[in-house]
């Protein structure tokens, strides 16, 4: 996915390689749980503890996306028009590159992917390269308004069937964009506001000790409070709302992503990524580094095979809804096991993952 292209080992943020490397962790137990229908199939503990990570994992990714745009197009955004426009078309054509790659795993059957949402942000970000940081806050704060009047104004259930499982017009026109942009998975509204947080969030000093200092403290206050806050809101208009009105106005999961959780994710995003910015640094040349980050700069890689080998094996096995929460989590952390002792061993000796070399070359 979209990472710091700057010259150099000693110029990369190894922080942000590890924000991803722990992010694919937290993506592989969400879409294992689900793909396997063990949403509440274990001890009530557990499947709370695992419902935590709940577009949590995802918010982390795109607002990661957002920072490597920022850093990316650093040169651009300083240079001439002309290096700014060969910075667009190579953002466009790997939007291009990570939305086929989606449909592909739509045809699948992976119907919770990720990544040709993940290419609209990156082309819509393509026009923001040159946009004021003040105008990119502007940005994410009009985003955050107004998907919560869409979900006000339009009905979040259209197109879902009513478990929230199947998507049933989704390869229709109008199915298509609706799920896109509306109440899909990760859909436009609100989640590019994410990404251009992210964008920026690129543009801080982020290698400074105080820079991380404040935002990790605003960062944490932010999802804290939110969190906080939208819990009083549910328990005051209990009374006056029934339970299913009063989450979907204030509730703090992912669907419908409401301000709430919009405030709440992204302040925990950013806290992890600035954690993992200051765990880097510390953790530098030590064991753990060296098992962790290369599976953070083969993220798009252990994304597509995830679903293709650790899925597909599943279903060869007829394992795959198993309904088992404990299964789901242990399988996850197999996997990702596995991707942490293959990463070091393939970066060392192609430099890059086969899909992030892929799209290198566009």
């Amino acid at each position: 996915m979209v990472k710091d292209e700057a010259k150099g080992a000693a110029e990369r943020l190894t922080g942000l390689d590890l924000a991803r490397s722990l992010a694919v962790f937290g993506m592989i137990l969400v879409n294992y749980r689900i793909a396997m229908g063990a949403e509440a199939g274990g001890p009530p503990w557990l499947a709370g503890a695992a419902g935590l990570l709940e577009g949590r994992s995802s918010a982390v990714f795109v607002m990661l996306a957002g920072i490597g745009l920022s850093l990316m197009t650093r040169r651009a955004r300083q240079g001439e028009a002309g290096e700014r426009r060969r910075s667009r078309t190579v953002i466009r054509k790997r939007a291009l590159y990570l939305f086929l790659l989606g449909i592909g795993l739509l045809l699948a059957g992976w119907s919770a992917d990720i990544l040709h949402y993940y290419a609209l942000y990156l082309f819509l970000g393509s026009f923001l390269i040159r946009a004021p940081s003040g105008a990119l806050l502007v940005w994410t704060a009009g985003l955050l308004v107004c998907a919560q009047g869409q979900l006000l104004l339009l009905d979040y259930r259209t197109g879902w069937d009513p478990a929230f499982h199947q998507y049933l017009d989704f390869w229709t026109p109008e199915g298509f964009l609706r799920n896109l942009w509306f109440n899909g998975y990760h859909p436009m509204l609100p989640w590019f506001a994410f990404f251009v947080f992210g964008m920026w969030l690129g543009r801080l000093s982020l290698r400074d000790e105080a820079v991380r200092r404040r935002g990790l403290l605003v960062s944490l206050g932010v999802g804290f409070l939110s969190e906080a806050t939208a819990f009083a809101a549910r328990s005051a208009s209990i009374p006056y709302l029934d339970e299913e009105g009063a989450a979907y106005l204030f509730g703090t999961k992912p669907m419908p992503p409401g301000l709430f959780y919009m405030l709440s994710a992204g302040g925990m995003a950013a806290a992890v990524i600035l954690l993992c910015l200051y765990a880097a640094d510390r953790l530098q040349g030590s064991a753990l580094a060296a098992r962790l980050i290369p599976a953070g700069q083969m993220a798009l890689t252990h994304y597509v095979l995830h679903v293709i080998a650790g899925l597909g094996l599943l279903e060869f096995l007829g394992a795959l809804e198993n309904g088992s929460l404990p299964f789901a989590l242990l399988y996850g952390t197999g996997y990702y096991a596995a991707a942490l002792l293959l990463s070091g061993r393939w970066l060392n000796r192609f430099g890059r993952g086969p899909f992030e070399s892929l799209m290198r070359r566009l």
